[in-house]
């Protein structure tokens, strides 16, 4: 039996709803391999998401689970986390419901360091809602609301997460499944906001909209056109333009929000 297995719930939620060539499965999978490489038992695992495709995620793993409301994952994450600091509490988000409907959580969350791993899976479009633009969708780029293209330039997430304070940031991309793994590991082992940008396919909608061909195309093209970026980092900037560049771009140590917010209670308590 594979040992990824043990952490699914295939007898009750199987066959999934993801489309076929989705990239979404292939994240699943790091994930997963990423706690049991972690050693970390299912009870002490919370994985919270909000609506989408990459949303459903909860659905079918076997952790303790919540999901939630449009945009909402991260509010009602950061209140299990407060409630249990000794948790991990994992995010499942995508594009759209992290940076649209959800854009102020995320901003918030990532200023107040809040003790949450998200990872944001990108495929850059609604998928589950009929191919709307996203907040990442490339400027030119068609979807079923922009079909001469969009006029709207996209959301770096890693460098708005940085920006607004997270303490860590990361990309990977579902073609790379040990490095995405790798990612994710080491974010769900840092303290405070915690983000790793997973690029994932969306053969169709976004891939039939923008003519970028078949499933097996579109990691084709995710193989040649990432980089890592201390490889990039040598590189012109002309020769990294274009490019997805993978890796992690931020990694500091601060105080997550949860002890601030300990600290605080026992201060009002007089101890």
């Amino acid at each position: 039996m594979h040992p990824s297995y043990e952490m699914l719930r295939p007898g009750k939620k199987f066959p999934h709803v993801w489309c076929p060539g989705c990239g979404h499965g292939i994240v699943q999978g790091a994930i997963i391999r990423a706690v049991q490489k972690l050693g970390w038992s299912r009870d002490e695992m919370v994985m919270v998401s909000g609506i989408g495709c990459s949303s459903r995620m909860p659905v079918y793993v076997d952790f303790n689970s919540l999901h939630t409301a449009h945009g909402r994952a991260i509010a009602f994450a950061t209140g299990v986390k407060l409630h249990n600091p000794k948790l991990h509490v994992i995010v499942i988000t995508g594009d759209g419901d992290a940076l649209a409907i959800g854009g102020n959580h995320f901003i918030h969350a990532c200023r107040r360091n809040a003790d949450l791993t998200v990872i944001l899976m990108n495929n850059n479009i609604y998928g589950m809602t009929g191919g709307q633009y996203s907040p990442t969708t490339p400027i030119g780029k068609r979807a079923s609301t922009a079909p001469y293209g969009t006029a709207e330039r996209d959301f770096d997430p890693c460098a708005l997460a940085q920006a607004a304070g997270a303490a860590f940031t990361a990309r990977g991309v579902a073609y790379n499944a040990l490095e995405l793994e790798k990612l994710i590991e080491t974010a769900l082992t840092k303290k405070g906001f915690s983000l790793v940008e997973a690029i994932s396919p969306c053969p169709t909608l976004y891939g039939r909209l923008n003519k970028e061909g078949s499933a097996v195309k579109m990691l084709q093209w995710q193989k040649a056109n990432t980089i890592n970026i201390k490889a990039a980092e040598k590189l012109p900037m002309d020769q990294v333009s274009g490019k997805i560049v993978t890796g992690i771009f931020h990694d500091v140590e601060t105080i997550p929000y949860t002890e601030i917010y300990d600290r605080i209670i026992r201060k009002a308590q007089g101890k």
